[in-house]
Order: C-alpha cells, then sequence, then structure tokens
C-alpha cells in the first residue's frame, strides 16, 4: 500500500495505477460511510412493490424467484423502500462474502427490502458507481471482519450493528477521480455482459441444435439430418447394454499407502465437471492396479451412478487417456460399430431421461440402478452419421469453450485493473 500526505491524522493512500490528470491531484483519503451516506429506513407502507431479496454474486431477486413465493407476509409494510441509486447491505455471509455484500439498485425504480437489511444512500459529492466497486471488492468485509465475534445468527445473519457497519470507511479521491474510474469499469463490465451474453447465446443454440439432431423420447427419427444422410437408412433403436460393455469401479485400499499418489487417474464425482477428462485429483499406483484397481481404455465414457450429485445433474464424460475410476461411476466401453464421443453427446441430450432414473438411497444420496441403465433405449444412425453429428457438436463445445475463455479473460483484467485502481487496503487499514 502506498501513502502519502498526511490529513486530520490520518495517512491519503495512493493507487498504483493513476489516470494523467489526477497524478498530481494528492492522495485519496478514507471516508466514513457515515460520513458519505444517509440511512434510507422510509418503510413501504400501503404501497405495492416488488419484494426482492439479495444474493451474493447475483444482487438483487425478487423474492418469488428466489425462494419460490412472496416470503414477507405480516412483515410486508415494515419492509424498507428502496429506490435506484440506494445501496442496500445483506448481512448474509456467503463464500463470496464472507462479512455480507452490498449491491446498488439500478433499472428497478422503486422496491421493498427486508427491514434486517441496511440501506443507504450516498450524499452529492460521491459516485455510486465508484462505491460500487469498492464493495464489490470487499472493502467493506475486511474492515468488518474484526468486528464479528461469531458466527450468523438463526436467522443466517451476522450480528453486525448499524453503528459499526455505517463505521466502515473507503478511500476515495475527488469526485472527477471517482467518475472517471467509474466510468473506465463500466466500460469492462459492458464488454464481459456482452460477452457473457454471446456465451449464453451459443449454449441456448447447442440445446436447441441437439434437440434437432438427436430423436426426442417418442419419436424415432431426429427432426434435422444433415442433407448427405436424408436418404440414409433409419436409426435404429438398441439398448444400452447393446451398445456398451459396461464396467463397475473400486475403491483401492486406503490403508496401503503403496496404492495411492502414483501416476493413474483415478476419478470420482468431484472430477466429473466437463465432457472431456484427461485427468483427476487422485491418482493410483501400477500395484494398485496389479491386485485388483480396474482400468478403461482411452475413449471410455463415465457415468456417476451413485452420489448427491444425482438429485440434480448425472454427470458424463469421456475419457481422453487410460484411467481408474471409484465405485460410483460406471465405465461404459463402446462396441464396435459405436462411436463413443457420439454416444457421450446422445446421453448428455437424454439427460432428463437419466436423471428420472435416480432413486433415493439412504441418507438421501440419489442413485441409478445398473439394470435400469442397461435397459435405457436408444436410437442411432450408422457410423459415419454418427461421426458427422459428434463432430458438429464436438466443433460446437470448441467454440463454447474459447468464448468462454474469453469472458473469463476479461473478468481477470478487470480484476488486476481494479487492484491497480484503487489503493490497497488491508484489514486493520481503515
Amino acid at each position: 500500500m502506498k501513502s502519502s500526505t498526511v490529513r486530520g491524522g490520518k495517512s491519503a493512500l495512493l493507487p498504483e495505477l493513476r489516470f494523467p490528470e489526477f497524478r498530481d491531484a494528492g492522495g485519496w483519503t478514507p471516508v466514513s460511510l457515515r460520513k458519505a451516506s444517509v440511512p434510507v429506513d422510509e418503510r413501504v407502507g400501503e404501497r405495492k412493490l416488488t419484494p426482492v431479496s439479495i444474493s451474493a454474486g447475483t444482487g438483487f431477486v425478487p423474492q418469488a424467484e428466489k425462494f419460490g413465493r412472496d416470503i414477507s407476509g405480516n412483515q410486508y409494510q415494515l419492509y424498507t423502500l428502496v429506490r435506484d441509486g440506494d445501496f442496500v447491505f445483506n448481512k448474509g455471509n456467503s463464500l463470496k462474502f464472507p462479512q455480507g455484500c452490498i449491491y446498488l439498485l439500478q433499472g428497478w425504480g422503486q422496491v421493498a427490502a427486508p427491514n434486517v437489511f441496511i440501506c443507504f444512500r450516498l450524499k452529492d459529492g460521491y459516485s455510486n458507481g465508484f462505491f460500487q466497486n469498492c464493495f464489490e471488492q470487499n472493502q467493506h468485509g475486511k474492515q468488518l471482519k474484526k468486528h464479528i465475534t461469531s458466527g450468523a445468527r438463526s436467522n443466517g445473519l451476522l450480528n453486525i450493528s448499524k453503528e459499526t457497519f455505517f463505521g466502515v470507511e473507503i478511500p476515495a479521491p475527488s469526485l472527477p477521480e471517482q467518475e472517471k474510474i467509474a466510468e473506465c469499469l463500466a466500460s469492462v463490465d459492458t464488454l464481459i455482459e456482452a460477452q457473457g451474453r454471446k456465451v449464453e447465446a451459443l449454449k441456448t443454440y447447442k440445446k436447441g441444435l441437439m434437440q434437432q439432431l438427436f430423436p426426442q423420447e417418442g419419436e424415432t427419427q431426429p427432426r434435422l439430418r444433415f442433407p448427405e444422410f436424408r436418404d440414409a437408412r433409419e436409426w435404429e433403436e438398441k439398448s444400452l447394454d447393446r451398445l456398451v460393455v459396461i464396467q463397475s469401479g473400486a475403491t483401492p485400499s486406503k490403508a496401503t499407502s503403496n496404492f495411492w499418489g502414483g501416476s493413474i487417474p483415478w476419478v470420482s464425482a468431484k472430477d466429473m465437471k466437463r465432457l472431456f477428462l484427461e485427468d483427476s485429483e487422485e491418482h493410483i499406483s501400477e500395484e494398485a492396479v496389479e491386485n485388483g484397481a480396474r482400468l478403461v481404455p482411452t475413449g471410455t465414457l463415465l457415468v456417476l451412478t451413485r452420489g448427491m450429485t444425482l438429485l440434480k445433474d448425472v454427470p458424463i464424460c469421456i475419457l481422453r487417456r487410460e484411467m481408474s475410476f471409484n465405485q460410483d461411476v460406471k465405465g461404459l466401453r463402446p462396441k464396435s460399430g459405436v462411436n463413443g464421443l457420439f454416444l457421450a453427446w446422445m446421453l448428455v441430450g437424454n439427460k432428463d431421461r437419466l436423471l428420472a432414473m435416480v432413486n433415493i438411497a439412504g441418507h438421501g444420496t440419489g442413485k441409478i440402478d445398473t439394470d435400469e441403465l442397461k435397459s435405457l433405449t436408444l436410437r442411432l444412425p450408422g457410423p459415419t452419421e454418427q461421426q458427422r453429428i459428434a463432430d458438429c457438436l464436438t466443433s460446437l463445445d470448441d467454440l463454447i469453450a474459447a468464448e468462454t475463455q474469453k469472458l473469463d479473460t476479461l473478468k481477470t483484467h478487470k480484476k488486476g485493473l481494479m487492484q491497480q485502481l484503487f489503493p490497497s487496503v488491508e484489514e486493520g487499514d481503515a
């Protein structure tokens, strides 16, 4: 952290990066929220407004959307009236904001916020966009941390008083410099939002294309075929056990240290987060294989058949190298005439049917019965058409991955830019 002159007994801070016109403007001085803002505590009363909540990382969401219903009940009239331009502090802790999150209301007009939230409005001379970025950096949380002596209350909210909250100090330059920083970061946000929309549009297109390229449940043929296959034979229906050899996994003894820490990937549910799997967190040794651990070759499909994840998703992977896997996973080795990549995409396109197979086992764990999995019926075209479809969807998936990487790069750029545009404030500095 850089510091320069002292004003009122406090060090004025300097960022690493500054716009040319402000390089001689002197240091930034911390200002408390008590000085920079006024509390917003007007009650909703009889007004008919949308009751909202706040989700960390998302911001404002209607209660009906977040909870499936309006939870305001008899407390509605006591909710706080929040207008565009007001900030709201949610004292609930989260992974992203352990000491609570603050969001600026924009584009809603007026809403009703639970009165357990702390609401405030900046005074003239302070930029909403500048302070919004300060809160995104969790500058408030770094200071509030030392005031939290215990975990969340029974209602999930941290024990932070208004007095403590409004004592939070935010280092701030002059208003013109605040606005310049806010404008710069807003332009980056615009790029991030545009790239995010592009990624979501591609994902939506891919989902729709898969629905066209594969026969849907109750249909015997796909709605869309590539021109060169429109006169080809009809797709044949077969059960999964006629298409693949199904293999069970196992866990080598944890008590035998020689079985672990080798070079052979050993897959469990936590690794199954993408379609193409190249490695795993844990690895086993050749000795483990010699003592019964099973290996499957490159191109084998893995399907999770037991675990809590099955309550919301059925992970499917295709291996890019030889691997082993645990007993919660089934390996599907394609038989002759079956393109493994095509089959993987088809299973992804039939996840609704796989989810319908999930039963609840002990302790709320999901489980897919092996016999039911074997009997899953799918329709396949000839090998050449299988390859054509697999190549098409894989190319589209590669494009989505590339555009997602661009989105991640923009987010990383913004994070790095913010670190340079704002002075570094440690937990005890302000």
